[in-house]
């Protein structure tokens, strides 16, 4: 295998490229034969945006970003618009819309499509993936 891309179930493709490109930063990074929009950052996975007629997504987390530094990247994603999501559950509680674990922090919203996206910064040593 020499790439990865994630295929997104979107409503209207116009606007969630909109979201995707101006809200979150990620490149437009070309279309698809049959038109749909390729987006990511260079030399890294692909997010393609699937225009879908029956409004169905996941009812759980569709995308995880990695960052350095999870409080700064809540505080430039709100400033930009972003609303996170805060929990109050006996296994998942949010402080400052942060949610810490032993090896990361989460902090997750939603697209414009109801999509469920999450950025996170691994507080440990970097996982190692074989296939």
């Amino acid at each position: 295998m020499s790439s990865v891309t994630t295929i997104l179930p979107v409503d209207d493709a116009a606007r969630a490229h909109s979201f995707y490109t101006e809200k979150l930063g990620l490149p437009h990074r070309g279309t698809t034969e049959d038109g749909h929009q390729l987006l990511g950052i260079d030399g890294g996975p692909l997010l393609e945006l699937m225009p879908v007629s029956d409004g169905k997504h996941s009812e759980h987390t569709a995308l995880s970003f990695e960052v350095a530094n999870i409080e700064d990247t809540v505080r430039d994603m709100e400033a930009r618009g972003i609303r996170f999501q805060d929990y109050d559950l006996p296994t998942l509680k949010t402080e400052n819309h942060i949610c810490t674990t032993a090896s990361e922090k989460c902090a997750w919203f939603m697209d414009t499509e109801h999509n469920i996206l999450c950025i996170h910064e691994n507080l440990g040593d970097k996982l190692e993936y074989q296939v």
